[in-house]
């Protein structure tokens, strides 16, 4: 592949935003287990290598176990997750095709919070962003230490 911009070295200024959204989830009612498996799975759906690595790392490092990260892509037909769980990883797989139903939204309402439901459409859509961004402008996959960039 053609070497592209580092993205890192020349939009910091213009990342601060996402940073601190990031920074700002961190702080949500939604818990961190969520987060990294939310982020893992929108990474999965965008192929994202360099945000698979990351979030992999992140969950790991936060408790999460080998098999449901192994299981995530096959969420729905695997008893590793709660019912909180599985009504954000469908809220997350619906924001990011852009196909928001009824349902989906009837579930997700089940059991989060009116603040917790914007702020994990804010969770989708800031890693869809950084999957975009990464896949534009690809760092070195495998180049992640848990703790970076928080």
């Amino acid at each position: 592949m053609e070497k592209r911009i580092n993205l890192f070295e020349q939009g910091m200024s213009a990342l601060k935003p996402l940073f601190a959204m990031g920074q700002q989830l961190k702080k949500s009612s939604i818990g961190p287990t969520i987060i990294e498996l939310v982020d893992f799975r929108v990474s999965q759906i965008n192929a994202c290598a360099y945000c698979l690595d990351m979030h992999s790392k992140d969950a790991r490092a936060n408790g999460e176990t080998e098999q449901r990260l192994y299981g995530l892509s096959a969420w729905r037909e695997t008893p590793y997750y709660t019912d909180r769980e599985r009504a954000a990883l469908a809220w997350a797989e619906a924001v990011t095709a852009a196909h928001v139903t009824d349902e989906v939204y009837q579930e997700a309402t089940a059991h989060f919070s009116e603040l917790e439901m914007i702020e994990l459409t804010l969770l989708v859509t800031n890693i869809n962003t950084w999957n975009r961004l990464n896949l534009a402008f690809p760092n070195a996959v495998g180049s992640y230490k848990v703790g970076m960039f928080g």
